[in-house]
């Protein structure tokens, strides 16, 4: 058994994000795991830029609203207990609702390689997410 000490909280690159938004490791896989866990927390309005992940990403939310949107325009508004898969290859992006905060746990697997398993896209158009939000 081992206990990690809580790592700093980092605020994230604009370049892959609209909006203030900040994340704290809580585990970052070594082999043989390669279970790579955060606790990400958006400011209202705060989101993703379009991204995808090789081996999927599972996000659990712990506080807050979250919108997380697909390039078909799907939207799933998942509230805190809630869980979203998101699998293998599948474009999406994920923030908070206009008027609150979200937090979630974001769960991803590394490349068997030991790679990023995390390609960033472009930024989700204002337009995109305020039709996202009002759904």
């Amino acid at each position: 058994m081992e206990l990690r000490t809580v790592k700093p909280t980092v605020k994230q690159p604009g370049a892959n994000f609209t909006g203030d938004v900040y994340m704290t490791p809580i585990q970052v896989g070594a082999a043989p795991s390669r279970m790579t866990v955060a606790l990400v927390r958006f400011t209202p309005g705060a989101r993703t830029n379009w991204h995808r992940h090789d081996v999927g990403q599972t996000l659990h939310v712990t506080e807050g609203v979250a919108l997380v949107g697909t390039r078909n325009g799907d939207v799933v508004r998942a509230r805190a207990g809630d869980t979203v898969v998101c699998p293998p290859g599948e474009e999406h992006w994920h923030g908070a609702t206009a008027d609150t905060f979200m937090s979630h746990l974001a769960m991803l697997e590394v490349n068997t390689d030991g790679s990023d398993p995390t390609t960033w896209l472009e930024p989700v158009p204002g337009d995109a997410y305020e039709v996202a939000n009002k759904q």
